[in-house]
This record gives C-alpha cells, structure tokens and sequence, in this order.
C-alpha cells in the first residue's frame, strides 16, 4: 500500500517574528538557525558536548555518544551527573538562590510560592524521607499525585536519590495503577488523600488502596500520603506514612547522589496497540541535556519571565517542561491545579487568562484542544484581562489547525507573540520539530522545522525520502540525547514498535503521516492510524478536521473512517458548534460543500454529527477510537477510564440508536 498522503489544505499565510523579537533571542535569524542546525547535524558530538558542558558534572563523560549497538543508543559515556542537582543545586550560589522556582495555584484558590532555595531544602527533606523508609538506588517509585508542588517535590527526590520514577496521571483508574506497578515492579507509591477536579475531589489514596488490593503489587512496602483535600482515609499500619511525619524526623542535608549518564531516570507509560501500556524508559543524562537545551532555545527562555505550561505532570510534557527543561533553566514556573473553566467558585473560561494577568506570565504553553474549547466558549472572556505581559505561546499534543492558530494569535497573542507549534512524542523525551521563535516565520498549522540535532524526513514505504507536498511517514535518521532508551522489560517490542520497519536504515518510526511542503516545513497530518482511505485516496484526518475549523460556525471537530463498501472508507465528521449556534440541515450541507471547496470532493464528509462535545481523555486530547467504534455501529471496547465525561459517549450512542 502507498504511504502518499493526499495533501490539499492551502495555507499560505506567513507570520515573521518581530524585529523586536529576534533581537533580543537567542537565535535571531535564519541564517543563524541554519548555521547552528547544520553544525548540530554534521558535527553533532560537537554540538551536544558544547551544549552539556553548561550544566554540572561530577565526571565528565569519554564518548559522546555509543551508537554501537543501535538501535541501543548510550549518551555521555562514563560521566556521572543528577538532574536533581542540575535543577537545584547548580541555582543556589548565585542570584538564583533567592528567585522563585514554582508559583502554584490551587483550584479552590490557595497559592504558595517555593524559592529554589525552599525548593532545594524540600526535596532534600523528602528524598531522606525515601531513603528512611527503605527506598533506595533503582529501586521504582509509583507517583500518582495532584498537581501541587510535593508532586515535582517526589520527582525531583526520586532522581535524587537515584530511584527510577513512574508518575501515574490523577485521572487514572485503579486498574491502570496496579498494571503500572506490577509492570514496573515498584515497591513504594506517593500519593494525597485527594485532589481538587472541576470542583470535586478526585480520591487518590482510595484508588491507590483499591489498586494495592489486587494481584501484581503485593511487593508495594510503603506508601506516602499528602495531606490536600483534608478528607478521611483509610491508614494502613505498617505501609502507610502521611507525607508531613515522614519528613518530620528528615534531616534538610541530602547531597545528591553521583549517578551514571545512563541510569534509569523515569519510566512513563503510554498506551499501546495491544491494550499493554509500554513503559518508556528514559535515562538520566542525555534526557537531562535534551530537555535543558530544548526548554532554552524553543521558548527562548530568560530570568525574568513567568512561565505556565498548564499540562499536568503525569504526561511528558509535565515531565520536561513543567519540571526538568525550565527548572534545570532556572525559570520561575506557574503550576496549576485545576482545569481551564474552573474557577474560584463557579465555571469560569476567564480563569487561564485572570491568572495570566495576576502572575504576570510571559511564556503559555497549551492544547489546541484547550484552545478550541476556550474559541467556543467566547472572546468575551480574555478581552476582560490584560494579556500584555505574554511573549511568547506554545502549543503541544497534537496538530492545531489553522484558524484556530490565528484565533490564539490575535486573541491571546494580540498578534505580537510568535506560536512555537512543537510536535515530539513521550518516546522523543523532548521537543522535536518546532518554530525556533525568533529565527522562523510561522505558517498556521505547520510545526516547521526540526530542532537543532534532529534529522527528521517523510518516507515512502522503502525509506526514500518523499518530494515536496507528497507525504509519507515520518521518521528521525539519527539518534538524539533525549530518546528513549528501551520499553520497560520488553527490548523486543522497542525493537519491534519503533525501528523494525525501516531498521536496515537505522530510522526511527514516529508512528505520523505527515509532509513537507516547497518551504521544507513539516506538516503532520495526524497518526498512521488516522490516516483515512477514501477511494484509493488517502487523506489525513487533521487537514479535514482543519478545513471544518476553518468555518465561522465550527468550534472543534473530529474526524474518523467508518466501514464502506464502494468506497473502503466513508468520511465521518462530528462537529462542535460555536456557543449560539444552532444545527440544522442547510449548516450540515454548507459545512459538507465548504470543506469540498478547502480540499477537495473527495474529502467532503459523508455524515455529519453535530454534538455538544467529543469525547476527551483527562488531558484533553480526543478518542477518536471511541467515535470510530461507535460509527461502525459496535459496542464501546477497551479502557475508558481516561474518559473526562462518560455522559458524552452515552448522547452520542443515543444519537446513533436514534
């Protein structure tokens, strides 16, 4: 079969930071971009000992990188180093030392503030309270925490101490716990009694007990409790220790210990097509370079910004760019607990921005999902505050279409801050194809280019490169410092998922379609899976959703295959309206026709659903799995738990009986 993707959106509009912008970043120009990505592809061992010579080492490594037994890739050979130290330590004998390190905000409203000094003695504190509690090197620590500063406070402990981290998202169930930790074979958990949710308590240490009850974590010896929600809980003598008398009886000196570039940092798990979740292993020192130079380069990062990325830190995004990027930066970061719409006291969609204007943030990084839905709810609620003090806007999970770009761009932006649209994966640890933002025009949509030391390309199915607008796979030709290093347990499946396909070559699979357009810039048009078969055509699912967005009346969109036995696959569109906008036949065809005219007639959808909502997991992405079942008239399959709101599947279903 063809990888050709059938490629017709048309965006030509090209946003060119300012002159006011490039001056002050760190690169720019595109001459300079140039001139530096091409140093850090042709000379990347160059490139990356420069870059890793900025942060501390307690041994300086021999070889740059072992590539010898790819696709087992090793970075900084024989040097020992902690990121715990780099986030911390290497801040606290100079001007950093006093500089706020997290302002966190609760969703009920309760905020606190931690200098990288109180930062420091914290995680000192908790991480003696690990290690008196029997936790030590190696050993794997399950995380399953609300979005408060202990949660970066139990990571940054963990990579102190050498023990090898595993956060669990708080929405997760108690099945998806006990299949993390008898996958991983942890023997302490950290948790709360609860955490704030869209104005409810979820019960985090009631879902851990449930997942301790079944088989696979009998060898969990200790589990830490955070008081937050102040709610009753069941105590377990012997195994269970509240978080505040653990760290009572700590000692604040905790040195950090030497650790081997190549030791185990984190294991976070994703989702897998065999229902298994695959436990990404990412190791200590080539993560740490990754996500430190990303994090100073894509957001062009300075002392004085407030920088918010409202993902939580069970994702990778709050991996690297809530915790280890920004802090091994020295950046002050916001965390917040709640959701965008939560506000003190009722749904609010003006939260995000009233707490943009109070901290004063420069630096915002989101979904579009969380950008679509706050375009249906209405600019009435950001013109209300002051978003002057933002720069910089990012954008991360999945692709953005156009006119939602622009919306963020005029509404958010107010058409003075460049968009760093990023695509990377958990697998890539960090940021792989993005705007660099004071050296690349931005096209709506686009990614654009790869970032410095990433060899990225479309293929056809026997790895040729593919032409302009012609479309493929998307695959990295050579290693990178941040990359995963295997599945947990599981070398064969890592060889298998990631590199089986094209291994003769040595490239990595990302699992994309996407293409490149005449500019070179990359378009991802959503994943392998998505990709649709129309009639022998093959469009992908992203630039149909995006032509839907484009129409005035259109907050979001989802668009998924169903079953159809002239055409292979007939085109099924749901479609979220704009707040006070009613659905009726003429809008259905109108919608139908008007992405005939942006791509073409082979992509105007056969069916369209207009529907309240779509069915999103807890980080806001949509399961378009669950859409597809229901178009082919089946029955829900697989885990649901991620679900935000089970109500959404059950009006959709009815629509279907209907």
């Amino acid at each position: 079969m063809s990888t050709n993707i059938e490629s017709h959106l048309d965006e030509t509009r090209l946003f060119p930071p300012s002159q006011g912008f490039s001056e002050n970043a760190r690169i720019g120009s595109r001459a300079a971009y140039d001139a530096l990505y091409r140093k850090s592809i042709e000379s990347p061992e160059e490139f990356w000992s420069a870059e890793a010579e900025e942060l501390q080492w307690s041994r300086k490594w021999d070889q740059v990188l072992d590539w010898s037994k790819a696709p087992f890739a090793k970075w900084f050979v024989g040097g020992k180093t902690n990121i715990s130290a780099n986030c911390l330590d290497r801040h606290l004998d100079g001007p950093r030392k006093d500089k706020t390190a997290i302002i966190w905000e609760g969703e009920p409203g309760d905020t606190r503030t931690l200098t990288y000094a109180e930062l420091h003695e914290q995680v000192c504190l908790f991480s003696n309270a690990l290690k008196n509690n029997g936790v030590t090197k190696g050993d794997r620590v399950i995380i399953y925490m609300p979005m408060v500063p202990e949660a970066a406070v139990a990571m940054l402990a963990c990579a102190r101490i050498g023990a090898v981290h595993s956060v669990v998202f708080g929405g997760f169930s108690a099945d998806s716990i006990r299949d993390r930790i008898a996958d991983s074979g942890a023997t302490a958990v950290i948790t709360a009694d609860g955490g704030w949710r869209r104005g409810s308590i979820v019960p985090l240490k009631h879902n851990v007990d449930e997942a301790l009850n079944g088989q696979g974590a009998e060898q969990v010896a200790r589990v830490f409790v955070l008081r937050r929600t102040e709610q009753d809980v069941a105590m377990q003598e012997g195994r269970d220790v509240w978080w505040h008398d653990a760290v009572a009886g700590a000692s604040s000196d905790c040195p950090a210990e030497e650790l081997d570039a190549e030791d185990p940092l984190f294991i976070l798990y994703t989702s897998g097509s065999t229902g298994k979740p695959k436990g990404i292993l990412h190791t200590t020192a080539g993560y740490m370079v990754g996500t430190y130079v990303s994090t100073k380069y894509v957001f062009d990062i300075r002392d004085d910004d407030v920088y918010w990325c409202t993902a939580d830190v069970g994702w990778i995004t709050g991996h690297s760019y809530i915790v280890y990027g920004p802090l091994a930066n020295g950046a002050t970061v916001l965390m917040y607990e709640g959701a965008p719409n939560q506000g003190t006291k009722e749904a609010d969609w003006g939260r995000f921005w009233e707490m943009v204007q109070r901290h004063k943030v420069t630096i915002f990084y989101t979904a579009p999902t969380a950008i679509r839905a706050f375009i249906k709810a209405g600019e009435h609620f950001p013109e209300k505050y002051d978003l002057s003090s933002l720069r910089l806007l990012g954008t991360v999970g999945e692709p953005i279409n156009p006119e939602a770009w622009i919306w963020y761009h005029k509404t958010i932006g107010g058409e003075r801050c460049p968009i760093v649209d990023t695509w990377w994966q958990t697998e890539t640890g960090a940021i792989m194809i993005t705007p660099v933002p004071g050296a690349i025009p931005t096209k709506p949509g686009s990614a654009t280019l790869p970032f410095l030391g990433v060899d990225a390309a479309i293929v056809d199915e026997t790895g040729e490169e593919t032409g302009p607008n012609e479309g493929g796979k998307l695959v990295i030709r050579k290693p990178w410092p941040s990359m995963l290093r295997t599945l947990w347990g599981d070398d064969d499946r890592y060889v298998d998922t990631y590199w089986k396909e094209y291994q003769e070559k040595g490239y990595y699979l990302a699992g994309d379609g996407a293409r490149r357009d005449e500019d070179g810039y990359f378009w991802i048009v959503g994943r392998l899976d998505d990709v649709l078969n129309v009639s022998g055509h093959r469009l992908g699912t992203a630039e149909v959703e995006s032509a839907l967005v484009s129409h005035d009346t259109v907050a979001e969109s989802a668009v998924v295959g169903r079953p159809d036995e002239i055409k292979g696959q007939g085109v099924v569109a749901f479609v979220t309206l704009k707040s006070g906008i009613e659905p009726n036949e003429d809008l259905n065809k109108e919608l139908r026709n008007h992405v005939g005219k942006v791509i073409g007639a082979i992509a105007k959808p056969d069916e369209i659903r207009f529907t309240a909502a779509l069915p999103k997991t807890r980080s806001g992405k949509i399961m378009r799995r669950l859409l597809k079942e229901i178009c082919a008239g089946g029955k829900i399959s697989g885990d649901t738990t991620t679900l935000e709101d089970f109500s959404v599947i059950t009006s959709l279903q009815g629509k279907e009986e209907g």
